[in-house]
């Protein structure tokens, strides 16, 4: 699920990364005689042919050894002499690249941004911005990156020959993270999380790390009664159970009760956030499955995209946000704050009009359009965490 903590991201088609298919290499096909390939780090690749199913190719990648421990790289075009490389000099756990991709940045940043504003949701007073509160925010972010790189992580590596047609960039799917590399940093991230979350002892932020990862992997993990996102309706409740009401109830307990050490109140703009982080969290349910159509179509994912058509899913998005941002104007308008007015109605005003405008020059045939409009819509829920903290 590129995910709970979430969502997928596009794939960056114009970028390639170091592949490191010498050292962890993937049993493949080869059909004939193709055309060789050398990449840069020493792997020859026959460009493959179409397999009888459209969407696939079949590739062999043959890793070219004298001795162990060393990668050759030879210039196809030249004909020169192999160059000889450290297969040590780049370990995959040092591939800042590849662990930049690996942990959907998108979702980190997201993450972040919704555990700050929800947190400003239990400010009463200019004085509670102290010392107490930053190092309560600190200690409900830190375990929660954590487990968002879990939930990221275990996705991807039960999406590995999905990934290859839909994201190809990401490291697991390009063969820059072995199966192994990836099983030992989510496992090594879950671990820091629930040890960081036990170390703060609050309950709240206990809580909101144990539910994500259960619906996490069971949305993720290949077993039996499991492997949730296979069912459309039971991936959209589980992104919603976690965007919409873990993130804004627990972080928000979590300030509230454990940092200031105030009775629990369900106020106002939490309620709002709450419900408009719903509709928002249902949003991106649906639509980042819209340029994964092809792969999950493959692979018998049956998501809303595959079932009713990526035009009407896409539709279905747009609609659902305007209606959150027409709730959120009604809102704003009986603030009882006229600052909080102004801004809260200008603010949701403005993001349905971007949204409208874009949403009438997209190019549903393009799927370089369609991933840079999901991108969009993450750009649109951060700016949401933006105005929430000035819903009064």
């Amino acid at each position: 699920m590129d995910s709970l903590l979430l969502g997928t991201s596009a794939p960056l088609h114009l970028r390639k990364s170091p592949s490191l298919r010498s050292l962890f290499s993937f049993p493949c096909i080869s059909i004939g005689k193709e055309p060789m390939e050398v990449d840069r780090w020493g792997s020859v690749r026959y460009q493959g042919r179409f397999t009888g199913h459209p969407h696939k190719f079949i590739d062999r990648s043959r890793a070219l050894h004298s001795r162990p421990n060393k990668l050759f790289r030879t210039s196809a075009a030249s004909g020169s002499e192999p160059e000889v490389f450290s297969s040590k000099s780049t370990p995959p756990y040092l591939n800042l690249d590849a662990f930049y991709r690996f942990s959907r940045p998108h979702t980190v940043i997201g993450t972040v941004l919704s555990i700050i504003s929800v947190s400003l949701l239990a400010v009463e007073t200019v004085s509670d911005i102290s010392p107490l509160f930053f190092t309560g925010l600190l200690e409900a972010v830190v375990p929660a990156l954590f487990m968002n790189i879990y939930i990221v992580g275990l996705n991807q590596l039960y999406d590995i020959e999905i990934d290859k047609v839909n994201k190809p960039n990401l490291p697991l799917a390009s063969g820059e993270y072995s199966l192994r590399t990836g099983t030992a940093i989510i496992a090594g991230f879950a671990f820091m999380s629930f040890f960081t979350g036990w170390f703060v002892g609050s309950w709240p932020l206990f809580w909101a790390l144990f539910i994500s990862f259960i619906l996490g992997t069971a949305y993720s993990i290949n077993l039996p009664f499991l492997r949730w996102k296979r069912f459309a309706v039971v991936a959209a409740i589980c992104i919603l159970a976690v965007r919409a009401v873990i993130v804004q109830m627990c972080f928000f307990l979590h300030m509230q009760t454990f940092v200031f050490r105030r009775p629990v109140i369900l106020s106002r703009p939490l309620i709002f956030a709450t419900a408009f982080m719903s509709f928002f969290s249902v949003v991106i349910a649906l639509f980042k499955d819209i340029p994964d159509i092809e792969g999950d179509r493959i692979f018998g994912i049956r998501s809303f995209s595959v079932r009713l058509g990526q035009q009407k899913v896409f539709w279905i998005c747009v609609y659902l946000l305007q209606i959150a941002y027409g709730a959120a104007v009604v809102t704003g308008a009986f603030s009882p704050f006229v600052w909080s007015r102004y801004v809260t109605v200008l603010g949701h005003v403005v993001l349905a009009s971007v949204l409208w405008t874009q949403a009438k020059s997209l190019d549903l045939k393009s799927k370089s359009s369609i991933t840079s409009f999901y991108m969009f819509i993450w750009k649109l829920f951060y700016a949401e965490y933006l105005l929430i903290p000035l819903v009064r």
